[in-house]
């Protein structure tokens, strides 16, 4: 396997495949305390006119740094990720994490990332840098 020091600017990051459960929602609102109920409630989502629940931006984000933290292993660490979130996930959507090496220097990896739906709506983008050990 190639090491992350070997890494290149262009090369693609892997993709990482997330369909988000209303378990896992759930689950994600006791662990942060968000339980606003856009996330909750079907009834509530859809009079607030979303259209039904939607997942947490930041539950969409912990599966972006779940992909780089795969990627990297004990090579490297984040030290830095912005985001935007450009669109709702909602349960059961299909999402694709991935992204590509924008520039590098002896010790860091800038990465540009995107997540994709089933749609192919852009719900995520981003940029982090990877420092390696």
């Amino acid at each position: 396997m190639k090491r992350l020091s070997d890494r290149q600017v262009s090369e693609r990051l892997p993709v990482r495949k997330w369909i988000p459960t209303p378990m896992q929602i759930r689950q994600y609102a006791e662990a942060s305390g968000d339980f606003n109920p856009i996330h909750l409630d079907d009834n509530y989502a859809r009079q607030a006119g979303l259209g039904g629940v939607i997942a947490h931006g930041m539950l969409l984000m912990a599966q972006m740094a779940a992909m780089l933290t795969d990627w990297i292993g004990d090579e490297g660490i984040i030290s830095k990720i912005d985001v935007r979130f450009e669109q709702m996930v909602r349960p059961r959507d299909t999402i694709l994490c991935s992204g590509f090496i924008r520039a590098r220097s002896e010790k860091v990896l800038v990465c540009d990332l995107a997540a994709f739906n089933e749609r192919d709506e852009r719900v995520l983008s981003g940029l982090a840098h990877i420092t390696v050990n």
